[in-house]
């Protein structure tokens, strides 16, 4: 396998504090990996030890089969980094912190030119490059801090909160850049966002308390919400109640909840047991009943739902240690 980031027993304590409580994890060249974790959950932290700017309490990290510790220098050069914030030096504009961080990178003559211009087209940063960025949007500043990260083209890419203060239109070009350069990078998101998670992310991971809760893919993601495979139709308000109790008494349907879309039209939905599949059961149902269905849908699983429940599952247990 073509692991281009190796994280092996990942600590981080600042005095009493365990920040990072050993994490492992591997990200290999193709893949674009949504770190995911509640606020003080050491995303940040483990994303500054994978890229060098912070030195772990024990453990290791390779990027590109380089030790970050032993051989800084080659792991570095092939990571692009966005920090939390996307810090940059306010007074330059977005022409001249590119050429700084150009000439820091070592590109020169039309490399460098070419490498520039590059990062500024998929960015789309023309408009405000000789604007100072301390003028500039939260958006913009956060493009800023994506082009400096990806001027290089390195094989790593670390980014955190990369589309934090974007509108729609942004997010959406961003995270078509994500997908474009993904089959050649190994890419880690971290984010508050969960539909970053389906939007272009190949795989996730959930930390909490500083220790990894969950590794897998969307799909497999989703699968731990008990909304998976569960069943929701669009019917008129006036029978709602009704198609909820039959619903109810089914075999393989634990719960059915029920939300008012307006006055006419309630949502309802049936949880199946064990997330088992229920939908031909359902449509069977609506038949013998000649229900008016305006939609119908499976639901995969709600991300939302998963998240809250992995996450305040480890806070519990977590207090009940220090009790």
């Amino acid at each position: 396998m073509d692991n281009l980031i190796s994280v092996k027993g990942l600590h981080k304590h600042f005095g009493n504090l365990v920040a990072v409580d050993g994490i492992d994890l591997k990200v290999q060249k193709g893949e674009v990996l949504g770190f995911l974790g509640p606020n003080g959950a050491g995303k940040s932290t483990t994303m500054k030890m994978i890229t060098g700017f912070l030195a772990p309490t024990a453990g290791s990290v390779a990027v590109c089969q380089h030790d970050v510790a032993n051989d800084p220098i080659a792991a570095k050069t092939r990571i692009g980094y966005l920090p939390e914030g996307a810090p940059a030096y306010g007074e330059m504009t977005p022409t001249s912190f590119l050429d700084f961080v150009a000439d820091i990178r070592g590109l020169v003559g039309r490399g460098k030119t070419d490498a520039i211009r590059k990062a500024v087209e998929k960015i789309n940063l023309e408009s405000v490059m000789h604007q100072p960025i301390e003028t500039l949007s939260k958006g913009f500043k956060r493009r800023v801090g994506l082009a400096q990260a990806i001027l290089h083209d390195p094989q790593v890419l670390i980014l955190d909160e990369p589309t934090d203060g974007l509108d729609p239109n942004q997010k959406h070009e961003v995270r078509t850049l994500i997908k474009e350069m993904a089959p050649e990078k190994a890419i880690v998101i971290s984010t508050h966002i969960l539909e970053e998670v389906n939007a272009v992310c190949s795989r996730a991971v959930i930390i909490s308390k500083g220790r990894l809760l969950f590794s897998g893919t969307p799909a497999e993601f989703a699968a731990h919400s008990r909304y998976h495979n569960a069943v929701t139709m669009s019917v008129a308000s006036g029978i709602a109640a009704s198609i909820e109790k039959t619903l109810a008494v089914l075999p393989d349907v634990s719960n059915v909840e029920s939300t008012e879309i307006d006055a006419e039209l309630t949502r309802v939905t049936a949880i199946p047991k064990d997330n088992k599949p229920i939908v031909e059961n359902i449509q069977n149902c609506i038949q013998q009943h000649n229900w008016k269905v305006d939609e119908l849908f499976v639901e995969p699983g709600r991300l939302d739902e998963v998240f809250r429940t992995m996450t305040m599952e480890a806070e519990s247990i977590g207090e009940e240690a220090r009790t």
